[in-house]
């Protein structure tokens, strides 16, 4: 297996730990959230159209989200002071993180080989994953669309927007 092609994650895994720094320059750990259902989602680039609409599709959505009792948080390799012009222009109001040195994108299986206009490169997979209470992985998905996605993931899960 080459550095660039990711390992996936399947229902049942562990949900690899980490502690990463917010827009806010809080530190945000997985554990502090074990008892929860998570939604984590990582997304290629702060302020770019595409991750524009998935985060503000998780901001208009997080009333019910968070009804339900999940918790969302999204990962990028934006630094914390470009996630803060992020949340602020788009009036974000659930924790956006910090993975600079894609570690936890790796462990994921959120950074490798994907196709893009055709041609393979390596980067950031557009990836949401569902954490049950106990840390575990109750719903990967890969390769997902930034349009739709919430309402998609919402239906998976089994809530009516």
């Amino acid at each position: 297996m080459t550095e660039t092609t990711a390992t996936r994650l399947q229902p049942g895994d562990p949900a690899p730990d980490f502690t990463l720094t917010t827009a806010d320059g809080e530190r945000v750990s997985l554990a502090d959230h074990r008892g929860k259902q998570v939604i984590l989602y990582f997304y290629p680039a702060a302020m770019t159209p595409g991750c524009t609409k998935q985060a503000c599709d998780f901001r208009d959505n997080l009333g019910v989200l968070t009804e339900q009792g999940y918790v969302v948080l999204g990962i990028s390799k934006d630094k914390p002071a470009k996630l803060a012009k992020f949340a602020e222009r788009d009036s974000l109001t659930f924790p956006l993180l910090s993975d600079e040195d894609l570690s936890v994108h790796k462990a994921y299986g959120a950074y490798g080989e994907k196709m893009m206009y055709g041609k393979t490169v390596t980067g950031v997979i557009r990836s949401t994953f569902v954490i049950d209470p106990d840390g575990k992985i109750a719903l990967p998905l890969y390769n997902v669309k930034a349009t739709g996605h919430v309402a998609s993931l919402m239906k998976k899960l089994g809530i009516s927007q």
